[in-house]
């Protein structure tokens, strides 16, 4: 898994790609971690190039969107592919979370 971090008309995204599993779902945990301690409250995860999701990872999204749901803040997801829609969907995760089709739609709307 990779992800690369930047600032967005205000808010921190997260692009993350490859692999989100139990091997590699504490780094991502950890990232996000990281973001709600410089104060961000919004986090807006593109996931346009996740190939594959785990029950590891899934958890690992649900613990950050309760941490910042806990700072009065949300976790706001975009760009899932067909595989991780799916499994978002399956899980239910697809009715927790808010889902964008693109970012700058997610944008848009915070």
């Amino acid at each position: 898994m990779e992800f690369c971090s930047s600032r967005e008309q205000g808010v921190m995204t997260i692009k993350v790609s490859g692999r989100l599993d139990a091997g590699n779902a504490p780094e991502f945990e950890k990232e996000c971690a990281n973001c709600l301690d410089e104060g961000d409250t919004h986090l807006l995860v593109g996931l346009e190039d996740l190939e594959y999701i785990s029950s590891a990872g899934l958890r690992s999204i649900l613990s950050t969107g309760k941490k910042l749901k806990a700072r009065g803040g949300d976790l706001i997801l975009c760009s899932l592919n067909g595989m991780v829609q799916e499994v978002f969907d399956i899980s239910g995760f697809s009715s927790i979370f808010s889902i964008y089709d693109t970012m700058e739609a997610a944008l848009d709307e915070i």
